[in-house]
């Protein structure tokens, strides 16, 4: 069971969080925290699946409610909010007594992962180790003109996409060309048969084991940086 958190955001607001921790034998000394998608919050099968998986290979990591989601309202806040909450909630972690001495990496499920981006271009959060995106939203479903691309140059630290092949939010095709433009910095690993949450079999064995494949790709990057 994961440890429960309570993060403070501002003065009169704070969200919830849970870490996940590596076992004592296994820790590779780094934190990953994951915000998750507009759709969903912290305790989706998802980001519960990949959060018990990359701690039981060492990976320290955590994963949040943005403050929409824990006020319970649907729509996301905007973006300005919600970057404030990804920066209160690294600023928490960092202080934390059992993680204040690891790496530190961020990322998320799609919106997340985006919103911890944008965190990470706007050079305001220092020593970054690297930022892991779990199916980057590079543009809305059907709307190629509308890229969230333009600010991924500024970000200095190592990238991990992770993007399946049928990502409705963008292919492999479509990322690829972006990952070549930011020299080294980034690495793409794309999930064959992957839609937006890396889903490629209705069959959950398999479908585990294509999550195990990658959460041993993500575990393996972090240990690298």
């Amino acid at each position: 069971m994961p440890d429960q958190l309570r993060i403070n955001i501002n003065e009169h607001q704070s969200v919830s969080g849970n870490l996940y921790k590596a076992g004592a034998r296994d820790r590779a000394g780094i934190t990953l925290i994951l915000g998750h998608g507009a759709g969903s919050g912290q305790l989706s099968s998802f980001m519960v699946n990949f959060s018990n998986e990359l701690a039981s290979r060492g990976i320290d990591t955590v994963t949040f409610n943005f403050l929409y989601t824990e006020l319970g309202r649907g729509a996301p806040d905007r973006n300005d909010a919600l970057e404030a909450c990804y920066r209160a909630v690294i600023e928490g972690i960092r202080k934390h007594g059992k993680l204040k001495n690891n790496k530190l990496a961020i990322g998320g499920k799609s919106m997340g992962g985006r919103i911890a981006s944008q965190v990470a271009a706007s050079g305001e959060v220092a020593d970054m180790a690297g930022l892991v995106f779990l199916g980057y939203p590079l543009h809305p479903p059907g709307n190629l003109e509308k890229l969230r691309s333009a600010h991924l140059p500024n970000i200095k630290s190592p990238m991990l996409f992770i993007q399946g092949s049928r990502d409705t939010f963008g292919t492999e095709a479509e990322l690829r060309p972006i990952v070549k433009k930011l020299r080294g910095r980034a690495t793409l690993y794309v999930v064959e048969g992957g839609d937006h949450s890396l889903k490629v079999s209705r069959n959950a064995e398999k479908q585990a084991d294509v999550y195990k494949t990658v959460q041993d790709e993500i575990a393996s990057w972090l240990k690298n940086l």
